[in-house]
């Protein structure tokens, strides 16, 4: 093999999706994070650590496994010609930074105007916690919600507003406590209209 097709093969290895480690694999990545920052996983009060780690990643990223588009499949159209705006407030998530895996913590308005149809608000919260539940950055999970939203539903426009404190600004790094991040996504009429935005940006800030 010539060292050009090696290089090649480097690659394409590089850039092939990995297998997804089994649970053994990962708890044993673990026990090495906790001999790397200076303790003993063998000692009692760590013994347990690997599988409840393992345990809990499962449940902070279980938005990979779920397809956020079927939750808005079922609609209901007897809605009496509502056209009105349609807002669920202060939807509270948890999320963990993709840069450095650690939490976000927050709050999102979603809101729509309907075309002819309505959803049910719990899928309105469940597609929030969707998306919540992958590695994100804030700016990307708020375009994620209101885009899948306007796709499914094809309403007269959407909205979504997210503010969340960041771990990794709050007790790291800068170390700012007492900040957050405020993100919006308007589509529709609520890029459209500035008052239709002003009405959802007030209800918003009403809840501070």
């Amino acid at each position: 093999m010539t060292s050009q097709a090696r290089r090649l093969e480097r690659v394409a290895v590089a850039q092939a999706p990995s297998a997804r480690p089994d649970r053994a694999e990962v708890e044993q990545a673990i026990r090495t994070m906790i001999r790397w920052a200076g303790d003993d996983p063998a000692r009692d009060g760590l013994r347990e650590t690997p599988d409840r780690v393992a345990r809990a990643f499962e449940e902070y990223f279980s938005g990979y496994a779920l397809d956020p588009t079927e939750i808005l499949q079922k609609t209901f159209e007897e809605i009496e010609g509502y056209d009105e705006m349609i807002v669920l407030r202060g939807v509270r998530f948890e999320s963990h930074c993709e840069h450095h895996m650690a939490p976000i913590v927050g709050r999102a308005w979603v809101a729509y105007i309907p075309q002819g149809r309505v959803v049910g608000i719990s899928k309105l919260a469940r597609v929030v916690d969707v998306y919540a539940k992958r590695l994100q950055i804030q700016e990307k999970m708020t375009a994620q919600i209101a885009n899948t939203i306007n796709d499914v539903l094809r309403p007269e426009g959407v909205g979504v507003i997210i503010k969340a404190t960041h771990h990794c600004m709050t007790t790291r790094g800068a170390h700012k406590p007492g900040t957050d991040l405020v993100t919006s996504r308007m589509l529709g009429v609520f890029r459209d209209n500035a008052l239709t935005r002003q009405e959802l940006l007030g209800l918003a800030n009403s809840d501070d």
